[in-house]
């Protein structure tokens, strides 16, 4: 089953969120409609910035990984501006 990464931008809050579904739209709808007290319930902004699809669950989690890990905002934006980042991903970590 295939899973895909994905990454919310607010513009209210000026933050990213990245994550990682089997089913995208049920976890959209998860983070519009978030508790207060979860991450993504600090607004209600949230928008699809970025998404790929990966082969499995482990591949998806830990390309998700390797973006947290990066802590930056500028790696984030050339994710989406340079597909073969993506590329080179799914090679290291498959």
């Amino acid at each position: 089953m295939s899973h895909t990464v994905y990454i919310l931008y607010s513009n209210c809050l000026d933050r990213y969120y990245i994550g990682e579904t089997a089913e995208i739209k049920k976890r959209l709808d998860f983070h519009k409609n978030s508790p207060t007290q979860k991450f993504t319930g600090k607004a209600d902004d949230w928008e699809l910035f970025f998404e790929f699809d990966c082969e499995s669950k482990m591949l998806a989690k830990k390309i998700e990984a390797h973006i947290k890990r990066m802590k930056s905002r500028k790696y984030i934006q050339d994710i989406k501006t340079y597909p073969e980042i993506i590329l080179r991903l799914k090679a290291k970590y498959s």
